[in-house]
C-alpha cells in the first residue's frame, strides 16, 4: 500500500445509498484517519464544497439534476485544486473521456472493483497533499524572498546612512583637529624664531601654555571618538560603585573652577544623597554639560547646579542663562555629530565634534536614568541627570525618601 495519508477530509456524492453506504466502509478498513463525508445530491455537494477544503471528491457520473460533469465543473471554479475521481459505467466510455478533458483527475468503472477505488483515492489525495505542499513552499519562498528584499533595502539604508555619518564624521574631524595642530605648529614656529634671537623666556612661556590647551583639545577629542567607538561596539564598561553624589559634584565643581579660574558659590549643601555611579563617567557627563552652558552663555552670567531628590530618583539640572536652543534642533541635540547650525559660542573655546551630548545621554542610560532638557530660545536651558539612587538590598530598613521633590545642594558658577 501507498505511503499512509493522515487526517485526510474526502467527500463521496452519489444517488446509489448502496454505493453511498459501502465506499466508507471500504475506505474506514482500507484506509487510516480519512474522514469520510457523503451526500446524495450534487447540489448539497458544492455547499458543502464551499464550506469545506476537501484533500479528494469522488462523485458518479450519472446522477438525477446536476450530472457528475457539470458537478465537475462547478468544482473546478471552487476548487481547482482538489483532484475528483468520478464513476462510469461500463459502457459509458465517452463519459469517462469527457471527464478526464474536463478536468478529473481520475475515473472509476463499474461495479467498483475495491483495490482499484482505494488506489485511485489514494493517488488522488496523495497528489492533492504534494499540490498542498508545494503551495506552502511556494508561499514560504515568495515571504523569504520578500523578507530579503526588505532586509537588502534596510542593509542599503543602513550603508547609505553610514556612508553619510562617515562623510560628515571626516568632515567635523577634520576641521576640528586642524585648529590645534595649527596652533601647535604656529607656536612651535614662534618659538624657534624667538630662541634664534636669544629672548625666548617670554615666548616660550606663552607658547607652551597655547601648546598645553591645543593638545588638552586634541586629548578631548581623541577621546570622544574612542568613546564612541567602544558604545557602537557595545565594549563601553562602567566601574560603578557606591558614592554619595552631592560630595562627589561638591569635589568635581572645586576642581573643575578651580582649573577654569571660575568663581563658585556654595548655596546650599544638605544631607548625602548616595546612587551607584562610575565616578569618571558621570564626572565626563557633567563636566561635558557645565562646559556647554559655559560655551552657549555670555561670560559674567550664572550657571547653577542643583541636587533634588524626589522618591528613589535624583534630579542633577546644570541651569545657564544663555541663547537657548531652537525648537526645530531639540530632537536632534543628543544624535551623532549634530551641532546646532547658526548658532555662535559665547564664550570659551570653539564648538566640538558634536559627540558630547550623545556621550552623555549614553552614560546616564547605561546608569539606569535618563536626561532631560527645558529651553526658552534667548533666555537659556536648563540639562536634568535624572538617576535611581542606591537602594541596599541587604539592608532590613531601606532609608526614608522625601515624598515631594526636595533640594539637597545648590552652587552657582560666575564664568
Amino acid at each position: 500500500m501507498d505511503e499512509e495519508i493522515n487526517n485526510s477530509p474526502i467527500l463521496i456524492v452519489d444517488d446509489d445509498a448502496a454505493l453511498l453506504q459501502a465506499l466508507p466502509q471500504v475506505v474506514d478498513l482500507r484506509m487510516k484517519n480519512v474522514q469520510v463525508e457523503t451526500t446524495d445530491s450534487a447540489q448539497q455537494a458544492l455547499e458543502l464544497i464551499k464550506e469545506n477544503d476537501y484533500d479528494a471528491i469522488v462523485s458518479d457520473v450519472k446522477m438525477p439534476g446536476m450530472d457528475g460533469i457539470e458537478l465537475l465543473s462547478h468544482i473546478r471554479e471552487l476548487r481547482p485544486d482538489t483532484p475528483v475521481v468520478l464513476i462510469t459505467g461500463h459502457g459509458d466510455h465517452g463519459l469517462a473521456i469527457k471527464a478526464i478533458r474536463g478536468g478529473a483527475y481520475d475515473y472509476i468503472l463499474k461495479p467498483i472493483d475495491r483495490d482499484a477505488f482505494v488506489n485511485a483515492l489514494q493517488r488522488a489525495m496523495q497528489t492533492r497533499q504534494l499540490r498542498r505542499k508545494v503551495m506552502e513552499q511556494q508561499l514560504a519562498l515568495a515571504l523569504h524572498a520578500r523578507s530579503l528584499e526588505r532586509l537588502v533595502e534596510k542593509r542599503t539604508s543602513e550603508l547609505v546612512a553610514a556612508n553619510a555619518t562617515k562623510d560628515k564624521f571626516l568632515d567635523i574631524v577634520s576641521q576640528e583637529l586642524k585648529s590645534p595642530l595649527s596652533n601647535l605648529k604656529g607656536m612651535t614656529q614662534h618659538m624657534r624664531n624667538q630662541l634664534e634671537r636669544g629672548d625666548a623666556t617670554t615666548a616660550v612661556q606663552q607658547g607652551l601654555s597655547d601648546m598645553e590647551r591645543s593638545i588638552t583639545r586634541t586629548e578631548v577629542l581623541v577621546q570622544d571618538l574612542l568613546d564612541t567607538s567602544l558604545m557602537e561596539t557595545n565594549l563601553f564598561a562602567l566601574k560603578r560603585q557606591r558614592t554619595d553624589l552631592v560630595e562627589l559634584c561638591r569635589k568635581l565643581l572645586n576642581d573643575y573652577t578651580t582649573r577654569a579660574v571660575l568663581s563658585l558659590n556654595c548655596e546650599l549643601q544638605g544631607d548625602p544623597i548616595e546612587v551607584e555611579v562610575d565616578r569618571d563617567r558621570f564626572s565626563q557627563v557633567l563636566i561635558n554639560l557645565l562646559s556647554n552652558a559655559r560655551k552657549f552663555s555670555k561670560r559674567g552670567t550664572a550657571i547653577t547646579i542643583t541636587v533634588q531628590q524626589s522618591g528613589y530618583e535624583v534630579i542633577i539640572s546644570i541651569q545657564d542663562m544663555g541663547i537657548g536652543i531652537p525648537e526645530d534642533a531639540l530632537p536632534h541635540i543628543f544624535e551623532q555629530f549634530y551641532r546646532v547650525p547658526g548658532v555662535e559660542v559665547q564664550s570659551g573655546s570653539r564648538t566640538g565634534l558634536g559627540l558630547g551630548l550623545f556621550l552623555a545621554r549614553k552614560i546616564v542610560e547605561r546608569h539606569g536614568g535618563h536626561m532631560e532638557v527645558q529651553t526658552v530660545l534667548g533666555q537659556g536651558s536648563v540639562f536634568s541627570i535624572v538617576l535611581p539612587i542606591y537602594v541596599d538590598p541587604d539592608a532590613t530598613k531601606q532609608p526614608e525618601v522625601p515624598p515631594t521633590l526636595h533640594t539637597q545642594a545648590v552652587w552657582t558658577i560666575t564664568h
